[in-house]
């Protein structure tokens, strides 16, 4: 019989439960005929990933067992898909971190982020899990791939998964330009909607979280006016055309409402927690607001990659910290602290 060949290895960010985070070599494994192997470069922390770690779960998605965490990811490809579909070898990539699974249950055609059949990189919805891509290199399905412009830098294109997030959350209120926007939350999905709203053209940028850090972040991406999520008076005097609720607290979609102009939307992209909210939803009636949920993106992924290339959304000041991916735990943990953190990354490319 044969000697078997051993897999690669690779350096890789592990939650193993509640608090037990630990950057481990892992198996690698051999892709698939549709898979290529990206070496990574920068992995985005998301809030996700410091729940996985601090509380082991995601909502109803329970950690069973031990995941690679991570899903912002940017790379180059170091070996191609052997069926030859993608990028070429050397190709620097961002990464869609969804795939599509068959389903029974229904949604809209031309919205599959609303389908109970994606799987999302480092997500523990589904047993086994689906690990995620905080590791040296990865095996990545050829059509998550998308090739970088050569004159976008990897560290920029970090940030276009969050983006995507946010400019499906920004589109789900239909167009801003020339409107009234407040954002309630400004951590960096918040910041993000920022970004979004100024390049889509909203005439007035109102930013709101409980830390002054990430609210000098959301001026340095377009917001025109912030205040202190304690201010109630002000923020139910914004009056606003539009508001992005990304805080995921009860407080901050209270205060989304309260907001609100009449007739307005609110888009909640900040998941709330599992269960019924202490909201006052009597206002969204009397004032006959819209209230849209945001999940994840579609194919928004592609017009940020342009706009970031173009230079039309500023992205750039909401990445605070950069930490090698030996020192994963410190970037969590700092990560967690809002107060003086945007979107912290992981470098991958010494190990």
């Amino acid at each position: 019989m044969p000697t078997p060949v051993p897999h690669a290895t690779t350096t890789a960010v592990v939650a193993h439960g509640a608090n037990d985070l630990r950057v481990e070599r892992i198996e690698r494994g051999e892709p698939a005929p549709g898979e290529a192997v990206v070496a990574v470069a920068y992995g985005g922390v998301c809030g996700s990933d410091l729940h996985y770690w601090r509380d082991g779960a995601v909502g109803e998605s329970i950690l069973r067992a031990p995941m690679v965490l991570g899903h912002e990811i940017v790379g180059v490809v170091a070996r191609p898909a052997a069926d030859g579909s993608g990028p070429a070898a050397g190709t620097p990539v961002a990464v869609h971190p969804a795939t599509r699974h068959p389903t029974e249950v229904r949604f809209p055609a031309d919205r599959p982020n609303l389908s109970p059949g994606v799987g999302y990189l480092g997500s523990a919805a589904r047993v086994p899990h689906t690990p995620g891509a905080f590791a040296g290199e990865v095996n990545l399905r050829a059509s998550m791939l998308r090739a970088l412009p050569a004159d976008l830098d990897l560290r920029t294109a970090a940030l276009a998964e969050p983006a995507s997030v946010a400019w499906h959350a920004v589109d789900r209120a239909g167009s801003v330009a020339g409107k009234r926007v407040l954002v309630v939350g400004a951590g960096p999905i918040g910041a993000l909607a920022v970004a979004v709203a100024h390049r889509a053209g909203a005439a007035e940028i109102v930013a709101v979280d409980v830390h002054e850090h990430p609210l000098s972040i959301a001026t340095a991406v377009g917001a025109t006016r912030t205040l202190h999520a304690g201010e109630a008076a002000a923020i139910a005097a914004v009056d606003a055309d539009v508001v992005v609720e990304s805080s995921g607290t009860p407080q901050g979609l209270a205060s989304a409402i309260r907001g609100a102009t009449r007739g307005g939307t609110v888009v909640l992209v900040g998941m709330l927690p599992t269960g019924d909210q202490p909201v006052p939803i009597s206002l969204a009636i009397t004032r006959e607001l819209t209230l849209t949920g945001s999940l994840r993106f579609n194919d928004e992924i592609d017009a940020v990659l342009a706009s970031l290339t173009d230079g039309s959304l500023v992205v750039d000041p909401i990445v605070t910290h950069t930490f090698p991916v030996a020192d994963a735990l410190r970037a969590f943990t700092v990560a967690a602290d809002p107060s003086v953190s945007g979107k912290v990354l992981l470098d991958f490319r010494e190990r």
